[in-house]
């Protein structure tokens, strides 16, 4: 049996397979950001199509600067918590394990979206022409801190396996980790230990609340998407990496990008096996200096490319986003043989109308 079918230990949680669908924006939420009854048939249809890890669309855990898009789900209070427990009732009959990822827009957000308000970053950095976000007081990162603790202790209430902290792609977590983003003077800025204490403190406060056992994962990004000492460097996403597996997260699910590398994070055109797996040589070096699980994300979309990620050892599961899109039951065909998925990365299902595959080419 190939490894990419044999189970694997994730904390105290057991995924039957190492199959990760990545966290996904499905633009399927109900305007109050509640879980919609479209929401709940898209993870059971996951979930029934043998989807190891299913981890959440990204929810924002601040109302309502901390929300990045319309149609965001939510949880920012106990209210939503109602919603996530459907989801996981309805995915638990197939052995799937849940996992809610909570995230922050930081400057990654529009004041249309905020209901007006400036958005806020670590520093005052805008993201283009129009979006200048304001720099946080530190009682405002005070209250970030504890915003996301209290969204991790509503999502072990909810019964799902795990949560995931959102530290990649741009939002407030990278900002923080980021010396482009981050250019404070005072101990949330400067070196990697201070770009990281945000990080640092929500994880030992949410310890102390949730039950022992109750895995955290994080999502963390490898790279900003430039190369140059004003961006995050690899060195620093492992030293940030080497503290996460020492504060006791569980996994490391390894990507990059911010919102100013366009295309980065979702690269299009993929149609060679080597231009696969793009973050993989971050991913090899990060799992050189941790023992637990690195979950690799970006571009796979080949059996074999796959299967050699794992075997290599530059990762020991594989997260996929466009193409469960396209093939929500894509474990069970690479299981019967199929050798490539049908995604070919023209990113036409990133569509506010809601999560589906929009591409209208011969396949």
């Amino acid at each position: 049996m190939s490894i990419l079918f044999q189970p694997i230990s994730i904390g105290s949680m057991v995924v039957k397979n190492r199959f990760v669908r990545s966290a996904t924006h499905d633009y399927l939420g109900n305007p109050d950001g509640t879980i919609s009854e479209e929401e709940i048939k898209l993870y059971k249809t996951l979930a029934e199509n043998d989807v190891g890890l299913i981890i959440s669309a990204f929810t924002y855990i601040q109302h309502p600067l901390g929300k990045a898009m319309a149609t965001q789900n939510a949880f920012y209070s106990d209210e939503f918590i109602a919603g996530y427990k459907k989801i996981v009732e309805a995915v638990r009959p197939y052995g799937a394990k849940f996992i809610i990822q909570i995230a922050h827009a930081g400057r990654q957000t529009a004041p249309t979206v905020t209901g007006g308000l400036i958005p806020v970053a670590p520093s005052a950095v805008s993201l283009d022409e129009k979006r200048r976000p304001r720099e946080m007081t530190e009682q405002e990162i005070e209250q970030v801190i504890e915003d996301f603790i209290a969204a991790m202790v509503r999502a072990e209430a909810t019964g799902c396996d795990a949560v995931q902290i959102h530290i990649a792609h741009g939002y407030l977590l990278a900002q923080f980790i980021s010396p482009y983003t981050n250019r404070r003077q005072d101990k949330w800025g400067g070196s990697v230990e201070n770009r990281a204490r945000i990080i640092k403190e929500i994880i030992i406060g949410a310890k102390k609340k949730l039950s022992r056992d109750f895995p955290i994962l994080a999502k963390l990004n490898s790279t900003d998407g430039f190369a140059g000492p004003e961006y995050l460097s690899l060195e620093d996403a492992v030293s940030i990496a080497k503290m996460l597996e020492e504060l006791g997260v569980s996994a490391i699910e390894v990507s990059g990008g911010m919102h100013e590398a366009k295309n980065f994070v979702s690269a299009v055109n993929i149609k060679s096996s080597e231009q696969e797996a793009y973050f993989q040589e971050a991913a090899r070096v990060i799992k050189e200096n941790i023992k637990i699980p690195v979950i690799l994300v970006g571009g796979m979309r080949s059996f074999g490319v796959m299967e050699e990620v794992i075997n290599s050892g530059k990762a020991d599961m594989v997260a996929l986003c466009r193409p469960f899109i396209k093939e929500p039951d894509l474990v069970k065909k690479l299981r019967d043989g199929k050798e490539k998925v049908s995604c070919v990365s023209c990113n036409a299902c990133f569509n506010p109308k809601g999560i589906a595959c929009y591409y209208k080419g011969e396949l």
